[in-house]
């Protein structure tokens, strides 16, 4: 089993809205790797970074997302740093993946500044911008389909992937 999709993003592209809305119009479930992450470590992201570190977290990430892309047969949303190990990069070749593409601007207006997000918690928006500058090529490297999000509602990005994921 393999999902129908992977959704990879900065945060605030919409993999969680709009895998939700992607996986109801497929019928299929839906998963976000963030929060597989927080189940199997029994706490949230903010504490796993600030008690365990990031490389705990990455090792956690990576291996939920290997268990997942050969378990779960739906939509699936990474977390916005998944695709930094090479690893991950390498076993997402094998799947539909979309790259679902945000700019500074819109982001910054959906995810706020910092709440929640380790990474964003100083300077946020210079930290945003760095960050995705930094993960853009990588994402489009995996990607076998990329879609802008820009100025444009959930239910109409859902709609654009369901069509490219339908089969036939």
């Amino acid at each position: 089993m393999a999902p129908a999709a992977v959704l990879v993003g900065p945060p605030g592209a919409g993999k969680t809205t709009v895998g939700q809305a992607v996986a109801a119009l497929l019928g299929v479930p839906f998963a976000d790797t963030d929060h597989l992450v927080e189940e199997r470590a029994g706490k949230p992201i903010p504490e796993i970074f600030f008690d365990d570190g990031e490389d705990e977290f990455r090792r956690l990430e990576r291996e939920t997302i290997a268990a997942s892309l050969g378990s779960f047969g739906g939509v699936l949303a990474l977390g916005g740093g998944a695709i930094l190990d090479s690893g991950t990069r390498d076993a997402l070749r094998a799947h539909t993946v979309v790259f679902l593409s945000v700019e500074l601007s819109d982001a910054v207006k959906r995810v706020g500044l910092g709440a929640g997000r380790p990474l964003l918690s100083v300077n946020p928006r210079a930290t945003l911008k760095y960050l995705m500058d930094q993960r853009r090529p990588l994402y489009a490297s995996v990607a076998t389909h990329t879609v802008k999000t820009d100025g444009r509602e959930p239910q109409e990005i859902a709609a654009e992937l369901a069509g490219l994921l339908k089969p036939g």
